[in-house]
Order: C-alpha cells, then structure tokens, then sequence
C-alpha cells in the first residue's frame, strides 16, 4: 500500500507519485495563474536542485520543465511518467497508524499459535483499503481537486513500473477494522496541509 498524509516528502527527485503529483501540479497552476509569491514560496520551503525562490524566473522555468512543468506560450503541460494505466492503492497514513494500533489491542500471539500442531501460523494480517486506482485517473483527481487547468501528458517513453499492487485487507475488515478516509478526502487534506505549512 502507498501511505500518503502530512509530513510527506514533496521532493520531486525522491517522493512517490501522490505527493509528486500534488506538488507539480501545485506549482503547475501557480505558473498558469502567473502567481510568483506562490512559486517563490514553494522553492523557499522545498528548493529543486539549489532553485530557490530567490533564482531568475529562467532559472525556475529551466528547472521546472525539467521535472515535467512545462510552460509553452500560456499553456502548461504535466509530464507523467508512462501511459497511466498502472493500477496503485493509496492509504492514508494515519488510517495505518490506527490499523497498527487496532491490531495490537485485538490479536495477541494465540491468534497465531495452532495449539494442536504446535505451529505458528496466519501471522500475517494486510493493512490497505482494497481499492485501487489507475495513475491517470489519480492525476485528473489531483487535478480536479487543485483546479489545475493545464493539460497532463503521458510520456509513455518513461516506464510504468509494475500495473498492478493491491492489498486483501479482508482478514483485517472481518476484524472490523476499515480504513476513514477516503482518497478524495486525502488529497484535499494533505494539499491543504501541503499549502499551509510553509
């Protein structure tokens, strides 16, 4: 499962996909709405590769459309990765504290222990949602929720890694245990985490 909350790292050369996205097109939509406080503010707080929001407005644009930000002429353009059709699950991180806390109220080394065999076994218990959704479909709610108005484009020369990671967590749901937020739900909280924390 992809964890994803506050406190995530939005550094576009080591962070996974969710904040990469939020932050890209963060920084997408500040460009088109020709917003530089916002920009500066953002490269004050996370600089790219030394580009602060003190660097030259060409300094910014080069470093931006080298990690898929690209402005050409009014429009902006989103470089994502591979076709988008990778399938991911994302859970979010406090949902996955409370599963951790959960589990160890509610199962004890007994649960695992087969008496009449003397083995342990069914130790294992997943921790996830079981839904997944396809990276495109994650960036156009990104998007949605944003209010980014620009245009996402696919490079498909990128790879898209594995297409498939889904959790069973129904060991874990018969428990009783669900996760509370919801994927809509967490990508408005951690943009609005994301915008106020600087």
């Amino acid at each position: 499962t992809n964890l994803y909350g506050p406190n995530d790292n939005f550094d576009l050369e080591k962070s996974h996909v969710l904040p990469a996205l939020i932050r890209k097109m963060h920084l997408g939509k500040a460009l088109e709405n020709d917003h530089w406080d916002a920009i500066s503010s953002d490269l004050n707080a996370l600089p790219i590769e030394r580009v602060n929001g003190n660097s030259s407005k060409e300094e910014i644009l080069s470093v931006l459309d080298k990690y898929g930000i690209k402005k050409k002429d009014d429009n902006i353009h989103l470089e994502i990765w591979g076709t988008g059709k990778p399938m991911r699950e994302f859970l979010w991180s406090e949902d996955m504290a409370d599963a951790c806390v959960f589990l160890m109220e509610q199962r004890d080394f007994n649960d695992c222990y087969d008496q009449d065999n003397k083995e342990v076994r069914n130790t294992h218990i997943n921790i996830g949602t079981g839904v997944d959704i396809s990276i495109k479909d994650l960036a156009e709610l990104i998007q949605q929720k944003i209010g980014f108005k620009g245009e996402l484009y696919f490079n498909t020369e990128k790879p898209d890694g594995t297409l498939k990671k889904l959790t069973d967590p129904s060991k874990l749901h018969d428990l009783g245990w669900k996760h509370t937020v919801s994927l809509s739900q967490g990508i408005e909280q951690v943009y609005s985490w994301y915008t106020t924390k600087k």
